[in-house]
């Protein structure tokens, strides 16, 4: 069976699998943030649909930059940091890119795209040719494994003619007991940010890459006009000044994941160890396992397309309590 790409849109996977969707559908596949969010989101539909967007997200990139600890000079917002991707990529065809793996799928799918020449690495070693690239997610998606910032800047500031695209996307996730430096600007780093996982609002496609100026400046020139919709401008405004939600979020998930992965682990599974707001946990049969929890409703990734974890592992995101207890039910009954 030829598994999709990605997690979320689990309608599809029920279709893959000839599965009956049931009445509930409770989605573990997605990474999205279970903590709640602020309330009173009223956005403008008029403004949203009517008008041109702001094509240099003003308003937002100066949010961003109180957020992040970022000059707005900084930061280019992206549709999504998807857009952002592919506008790295499209620049990567003449260089040699390492990618720290596993990890999510489209750095590859970019690179490729554009004819790049990609190798797989699964450590991080100390040095890298000159006139490379190297991608890596950290904290990493699929693993949940966080490389600490102390690493990272290190093996930066040791290649400084190598360029080092980092995902972030989850590190406002991040429960564990970890040191997290702040954000230091380099000439070789580029650091993308999703503001669709931490604020759940992955219908509206907003992310933003913090890079030093003369990258964002030559990456502007390849980004389409009015990318990120008016829509997804008010709703990132909205949640990203919800100055609670980070450690609203820490909160939640230092205690959500613990009990969510003990009981895991006590009907007989074997997890990773995670640092974020999911894990892979070991199985032997991912077609059987998947399937089973289909038909109970709980939607679960497979790791097929992860290199090195080849379909062994599934990987789970906690959702809100409830739902969580819906997924260890089903799990106890599998064994």
């Amino acid at each position: 069976m030829e598994f999709r790409l990605h997690g979320a849109n689990p309608l599809k996977l029920y279709e893959l699998f000839g599965v009956e969707p049931p009445a509930k559908i409770y989605d573990f596949s997605t990474n999205t943030n279970a903590a709640p969010q602020r309330g009173g989101f009223s956005p403008n539909l008029r403004e949203a649909v009517e008008d041109y967007p702001d094509d240099e997200c003003a308003a937002l990139r100066a949010l961003l930059s109180a957020n992040f600890g970022v000059e707005k000079e900084n930061l280019l917002v992206t549709s999504g940091s998807n857009e952002a991707i592919y506008i790295i990529a499209s620049y990567a065809a003449a260089r040699e890119n390492f990618i720290l793996q596993p990890v999510y799928g489209e750095y590859l799918r970019a690179l490729s795209a554009f004819g790049a020449k990609t190798r797989n690495i699964f450590s991080l070693p100390a040095e890298f040719p000159e006139g490379s690239a190297v991608w890596l997610c950290n904290p990493c998606n699929p693993t949940g494994e966080f490389i600490p910032d102390a690493e990272i800047y290190r093996t930066a500031d040791g290649n400084p003619n190598v360029f080092f695209v980092i995902d972030e996307a989850y590190r406002d996730f991040i429960w564990t007991e970890e040191e997290l430096l702040p954000l230091e600007q380099r000439p070789n780093v580029i650091r993308l940010r999703s503001l669709t996982k931490i604020y759940d609002m992955c219908g509206a496609r907003a992310g933003c890459v913090a890079a030093d100026e003369k990258i964002l400046s030559r990456l502007r020139r390849r980004q389409p006009s009015w990318s990120v919709g008016g829509l997804a401008q008010q709703a990132a405004l909205f949640f990203a000044a919800d100055d609670d939600l980070v450690p609203r979020t820490k909160k939640y998930y230092s205690k959500e994941m613990p009990r969510l992965i003990s009981a895991l682990n006590s009907a007989g599974f074997r997890t990773l160890p995670t640092s974020v707001n999911y894990f892979l946990t070991e199985i032997e049969d991912d077609e059987k396992f998947i399937r089973f929890l289909l038909e109970r409703g709980c939607v679960v990734r497979h790791t097929r397309n992860f290199p090195s974890l080849d379909g062994r592992f599934v990987r789970i995101a906690a959702r809100r309590a409830e739902e969580n207890d819906v997924l260890i039910a089903a799990i106890k009954e599998y064994r």
